[in-house]
Order: C-alpha cells, then sequence, then structure tokens
C-alpha cells in the first residue's frame, strides 16, 4: 500500500504541475481557453489510468461493472472514466489470531481458548467476487468453528490433544473458506485458560496422584524385601552356625560406629547362642567408658 500511495502522491504532483504550466501558457496567451482545459483534462485521464501494483497483489479490474480481469504486479494501464480497479488482494501467507471467551466444554466446563489462523488467498477472483469481505468472514468463521469443536470435546481432551483439536479446526475451516478462494493451511492452539477455582482442584488431584503412587511404589518395596528376607532365611534354617555367624558380624558392624550402643533382646541372643558374644561387647564397651572418664594423673 505504501507504494501505491507514494505512486498516488507523485501522480497528482504531475497533475498540478501540468496544471500550473497549462496556466502559464494561458496567462501568456500562447493557447486559448479551450487548449487549456482540454490539455488539462487529457492529462487527468491520462494520470488517472496509470495504476500500480505490489509483487504479492493482484488488482481486480471492472469495467463497467463487470469483472474483467486481474492486473499486475507492477504498473499496468486501465481505460478512464469506464474501468476500475475494486481492491488489490494480498496474496501472501496471513496470520489470524482468535479466540472463543467462557466457551462450555461437554462436561459443561467453562473455558478461554486462543487461536491463532494461517491462511493464503489461493484464487484471487473468487476472493473478490464470492464473498463480500473475506477477511472479516474468515475471522467469524473461525471463532464459530472453535466454539463448536469446544462444545464437542471434554476438558481433559482440549488439555491433551491440542494437536488433534486443531487439525481438526483446521480442516473444519478449510472446508468452508475453499469455495472463496482461500485456504487455511495451520490452526494453532495458543491458550486454553480454564477458572482459578477448577484450577486449584486439579492441582490438588494431581497431587494426590503423586502421593497414591509414592505409597504404592514403597509397599512394593517392602513387599519385595520381605520376599528376600524370607528367601535369605532358607539358608539360615538348618545351618546355625552360619546364623552365629551372620549374627557376629552384625553385632561387629554395629561396634564400629563411635559411641554406638546395640540392644539385642536376650531370647534372640540365647537362640544364636551369643550370650558369651554380647557380654564381652558390653564388657569392652564398659571398659572403654571408663578409660574415657578416668582421670589424668600428673607426675609429682
Amino acid at each position: 500500500m505504501e507504494t501505491k500511495n507514494l505512486f498516488n502522491v507523485i501522480s497528482t504532483t504531475v497533475i498540478i504541475v501540468a496544471t500550473a504550466i497549462l496556466a502559464l501558457l494561458f496567462y501568456l496567451k500562447i493557447i486559448d481557453i479551450f487548449y487549456l482545459i482540454g490539455l488539462w483534462i487529457l492529462s487527468a485521464l491520462i494520470a488517472s489510468s496509470i495504476k500500480i501494483a505490489d509483487q504479492w497483489e493482484k488488482a481486480v479490474q471492472l469495467r463497467v461493472g463487470r469483472y474483467v480481469g486481474l492486473k499486475g504486479p507492477g504498473i499496468f494501464f486501465i481505460w478512464p472514466i469506464i474501468d476500475k480497479v475494486i481492491d488489490y488482494i494480498d496474496q501472501r501467507v496471513r496470520v489470524t489470531d482468535f479466540k472463543a471467551d467462557q466457551t462450555l466444554t461437554k462436561d459443561t466446563v467453562p473455558v478461554n481458548v486462543v487461536a491463532v489462523l494461517y491462511w493464503t488467498v489461493w484464487d484471487v477472483e473468487k476472493a473478490a467476487l464470492e464473498v463480500q469481505d473475506y477477511q472479516t468472514a474468515i475471522q467469524y468463521i473461525a471463532q464459530t468453528g472453535l466454539r463448536d469443536i469446544i462444545g464437542k470435546h471434554e476438558l481433559a481432551e482440549l488439555l491433551q490433544d491440542r494437536d488433534k483439536i486443531a487439525e481438526d479446526l483446521q480442516k473444519l475451516l478449510d472446508d468452508n473458506t475453499n469455495p472463496w478462494g482461500i485456504t487455511c493451511q495451520t490452526v494453532g492452539i495458543k491458550d486454553i485458560t480454564i477458572p482459578q477455582g477448577l484450577s486449584d482442584a486439579m492441582s490438588k488431584q494431581a497431587q494426590a496422584e503423586r502421593e497414591r503412587k509414592a505409597r504404592v511404589i514403597l509397599g512394593t518395596a517392602e513387599t519385595e524385601i520381605a520376599e528376600k528376607f524370607a528367601k535369605a532365611s532358607e539358608s539360615y534354617l538348618n545351618n546355625p552356625v552360619a546364623l552365629q555367624l551372620r549374627a557376629m558380624n552384625l553385632i561387629g558392624e554395629g561396634l564400629k560406629e563411635k559411641g554406638s550402643m546395640i540392644i539385642v533382646p536376650s531370647s534372640a541372643l540365647d537362640m544364636m547362642n551369643l550370650g558369651g558374644m554380647g557380654g564381652i561387647a558390653a564388657l569392652s564397651q564398659l571398659n572403654k567408658t571408663e578409660q574415657l572418664n578416668k582421670p589424668e594423673q600428673k607426675p609429682v
């Protein structure tokens, strides 16, 4: 549009300059009034017959109200008075934002959805002649189609299957805009907003689900540990010497820790024949305690 505006400014300037020159010639009596008027009208007609279209545009030309063809890109000429250019149609890919506010899903949840549509005019003649304002028509049909798609899906489907919903919406829009010479290439779901109360409830539900899975995992681990212990106990069932060695190993590992205390039931000691071992360990711990508490004697 900037190129056409600049060209219109230049055309207007040329007409003004030509008018000034003709007025000067008339003032100097080089030409009379009839030549002046004729030359001025001719200059205006020539200037109005020159048009320009940008590289990405097509100009729709009518002659006496009937469609005669497309012009451009670049400079082209039309017949003054009987021809006119009704529109310059951009054939580049265009982007349109549209949204659906407070639309109910299939499970009656109000949502706000914002989407974006990429479309282009592939048939300029149809876009100019079949629909009055194709840009506004696309805006409205996209918004209506989005509301229709939302009403056919539940909230969980909207949140999880955005790509599938965008694909269905793109197909719906393409079917409606193809008769206008317009194709909808891509639809993207930019944002889905749900009520704050429902968002908090879904967050709590997700947290509860994570806690449930954590408890299930912990219970499964406990079951596996119990199975391993049961399997290990079979090795000690008929081998008391191995059981006694294992018990001694456990007590020895415990005594390695500084300041540690091991409390073992007497029944367990008798069962594993560790009564003497327990007494020796206790006596060793008592001796260490007395040595630490004994005051240091200085030489006289």
